[in-house]
């Protein structure tokens, strides 16, 4: 492990890690800074990280699964991720309607996988193509007049429901309908970056992270003022960390979906850095 702490030549400038700012990453990052302590470990929504790594001010960061396929230059560097096989709790989709009479939709201005997913969701189970508003971060999805609300993140697992007459968990319709596990972030980089020691600093972190997930819950439920035990199942039993063979056929399933829907390039395609093997 010793050899991770040397993993850029200190004339460089530091690595920027971004990161996202969410209860569902603690376990992620648990450690990153003594694995990598020559790099800046910064936290964001996910959205914002995408903008960011696109921009250069990142060179790493825990990027929206959607923006691998609308960004042909990055790949992907690590066996971690932000999955779910089933319901995953902090990404829910609030009906002020049935689903098949929704006409407009808000979106959480932090989401972009999310966002891709519940336009696919609506599309394939009703033939809904609303039309899109934003749900700003600071407003609560009651603010929003649209038939239905996109919530993610640690304000859908507080969710009030006051208002709304149903909700949609989209990890658990994802799963229901496609049979595969859904992705919603991964780790990746862009070109030309010295990626020394990153991927198993970034593997190492996450393993480390899901061997103290109840220490993590303690930690996270006394911050946020939330049950331990809601905390400590949601990390535990809704979420999935890593990448497997499975989750890559979901996120091949995803990004299908999401060209037939013109939401993001036909052809898109996962790509992985050299030290993470491609799947034959």
């Amino acid at each position: 492990m010793a050899r991770l702490l040397m993993t850029r030549p200190l004339e460089t400038t530091p690595l920027r890690i971004g990161a996202v700012s969410y209860l569902n990453t603690v376990p992620l990052v648990r450690g990153l800074r003594e694995l990598l302590p020559a790099a800046e470990l910064v936290f964001d929504h996910p959205s914002r990280l995408a903008d960011r790594l696109a921009c250069g001010d990142l060179e790493v960061a825990l990027a929206p699964s959607v923006e691998l396929a609308r960004h042909p230059e990055w790949s992907i560097i690590s066996s971690a991720c932000i999955g779910c096989r089933g319901p995953v709790l902090s990404v829910k989709v609030l009906f002020r309607t049935a689903p098949s009479e929704v006409r407009t939709l808000a979106l959480d201005e932090g989401s972009r996988t999310s966002a891709a997913l519940a336009q696919i969701l609506l599309a394939d189970r009703y033939g809904v193509r609303p039309r899109l508003q934003q749900l700003p971060v600071e407003a609560s999805p009651g603010e929003s007049a649209a038939d239905a609300v996109l919530v993610i993140g640690d304000r859908a697992i507080r969710s009030d429901y006051a208002g709304f007459g149903g909700a949609w968990d989209l990890g658990q319709q994802w799963v229901a309908t496609m049979r595969l596990p859904f992705v919603f972030a991964a780790w990746a980089a862009r070109s030309g970056v010295d990626l020394a020691g990153v991927e198993s600093a970034l593997d190492a972190a996450r393993d480390r992270g899901c061997r103290e997930l109840e220490s993590i819950a303690r930690e996270q439920a006394m911050r946020m003022g939330l049950p331990r035990d809601l905390v400590l199942g949601y990390l535990r039993d809704n979420l999935n960390f890593y990448l497997d063979d499975r989750e890559r056929q979901g996120l091949d399933r995803f990004f299908r979906r999401a060209a037939a829907l013109e939401l993001i390039p036909i052809n898109s395609r996962l790509r992985f850095h050299d030290c993470t093997a491609e799947p034959k």
